[in-house]
């Protein structure tokens, strides 16, 4: 039987300029690429989801709601994917389910075909209901495994979750590696496993940050992976993806070939290239291959946070002390995948074990949730004695998180009131209350949307906010502050 093409997703407009680009990359700076993009034939382009959605309204003044409507005009006849985060939608805390079902079934309306759905610790649990909301929606649902290494996560066990995720209506299955750990034989292995015993599509998305990336990609190439997600050249590599066109390169005249132009996408990768150089004040300025991935598993971005959370505390040189004591907490922690919100908020109590010179002298109230099991189950036993000095002689819950919050949709209705002019209004300051009203105010007295001056407000505002937060502090290290830079700015950089 002859082989089938290997497909593309391209995540330029998405994870691409997250990792590289702190999420700064404007819609102004998209459009004009979409026509040569939608021309190529890729499977999907990944354009919204993860820290897009918040980074949009609160550093560039821009809707994001606008922008994905702007880019499926754009885009009409290419697939258009977004990462959401399971129960914690597109933040980093569980929503209640009603208004997790308003945003899958809004976005789905305004023009997401493929929902990959994840979760930070791989509970199922947390995933089933955005599984089902999207599926009602009519999109494809790609059930996700977050891939990282312990002794926990096995090939057996992710496989295991593969079955799971397909009987709970997955469409396909996304293999998600956020650091960049997955070598170029366990790619094969794996894959290969998943499409024998789970028998769904698979998707590998993995990053640069180790070196593996694109050894990896065609190893699973030759696994039957059914698609890959690359970055076009110019904004590949480092934290971001594998480039495009060297895979496309790679597989030409082979079984796997992907029939994609080269000469079309080098065109875009030029273009490209010319827009990055606007920003180049965010640049993540992480080495082409970080070497640190691979002895501490620490994805390229959470590196970025904890070089910017020592420097505010004058603590550089405690930097590798750090990254000893991310595993260490980790383990404690029940060895989470490190993406968001489970990266934060290790790093965050690594580094206040380090810089304040005790282990777990002040713990912060996101890692005492943790704890009590309110971000979901572990996928290993957490330390018993570290989880008596967060929550004492409290009982952690079992049940699954969100089922313990209150509907919360018209409450976020009747508190935005007339601000709010459509269900997508009302959804964003449902998910972030904090950035979304003063937003919808600026816009009431038009200076919202897209105009320079509402993103220069915003910038001021939050240069303002991010400098009394990166203070050094006169005494005691300020866990609040440090939890706020790193839920707010590590957000940005692809964890």
């Amino acid at each position: 039987m002859a082989a089938t093409p290997l497909m593309i997703c391209e995540t330029l407009l998405r994870d691409a300029h997250q990792s590289l680009l702190a999420t700064r990359m404007r819609t102004e700076d998209m459009l004009p690429l979409c026509e040569a993009l939608d021309e190529i034939g890729y499977w999907s382009l990944e354009v919204w989801g993860g820290a897009t959605f918040d980074s949009a309204i609160r550093f560039l003044g821009e809707d994001p709601w606008e922008r994905l409507r702007a880019l499926r005009k754009a885009l009409p006849r290419t697939r258009l994917q977004m990462l959401l985060r399971g129960q914690n939608v597109v933040g980093y805390k569980h929503y209640p389910d009603d208004i997790l079902e308003h945003f899958i079934r809004l976005a789905r309306k305004n023009g997401i075909d493929v929902f990959r759905i994840f979760d930070a610790l791989n509970d199922l649990r947390n995933m089933e209901p955005a599984m089902r909301f999207a599926k009602a929606a009519g999109g494809h649902v790609q059930g996700t495994i977050s891939y990282t290494i312990s002794p926990f996560h096995t090939d057996k066990a992710f496989v295991q979750m593969g079955r799971d995720l397909k009987s709970m209506g997955a469409d396909s299955i996304a293999l998600k590696d956020m650091a960049g750990l997955i070598t170029p034989y366990i790619a094969y292995d794996l894959v290969k496993a998943l499409k024998e015993e789970v028998g769904l599509p698979v998707q590998l998305h993995t990053h640069y940050t180790s070196g593996f990336g694109t050894a990896a990609l065609i190893k699973a190439a030759e696994a039957g992976v059914d698609v890959v997600d690359t970055a076009i050249s110019s904004m590949s590599m480092s934290t971001s993806q594998p480039p495009t066109e060297t895979i496309v390169a790679a597989l030409k005249g082979q079984p796997r070939d992907t029939g994609l132009d080269l000469a079309r996408l080098a065109d875009i990768s030029r273009r490209m290239e010319k827009i990055r150089k606007k920003y180049a004040s965010f640049e993540a300025g992480v080495a082409a291959v970080d070497v640190n991935v691979l002895q501490f598993q620490v994805p390229g971005g959470m590196l970025s946070n904890l070089v910017g959370q020592l420097r505010s505390q004058g603590a550089m040189d405690k930097y590798y002390e750090v990254l000893d004591e991310i595993p260490k907490v980790r383990k404690e922690m029940g060895y989470p995948p490190l993406v968001t919100p489970s990266s934060q908020i290790v790093g965050t109590q690594a580094t206040l074990n380090v810089v304040l010179g005790e282990r777990y002298k002040v713990i912060p109230e996101e890692v005492k949730q943790y704890f009590r099991g309110c971000y979901g189950k572990p996928p290993a036993p957490m330390d018993p004695d570290i989880q008596k000095l967060a929550i004492g002689s409290e009982k952690p819950i079992t049940c699954r998180p969100a089922e313990l919050l209150e509907p919360g949709w018209e409450a976020a209705k009747k508190e935005i009131g007339d601000l709010a002019e459509s269900d997508e209004d009302i959804c964003s300051y449902a998910l972030f209350p904090q950035i979304a009203k003063p937003f919808l105010a600026r816009r009431r007295q038009g200076l919202g949307g897209k105009e320079e001056v509402a993103a220069a407000i915003a910038a001021a505002l939050f240069a303002q906010t991010d400098a009394k937060a990166a203070k050094p502090a006169a005494g005691p290290v300020r866990a609040g502050s440090m939890w706020k830079m790193a839920g707010r700015t590590g957000a940005q950089r692809g964890w």
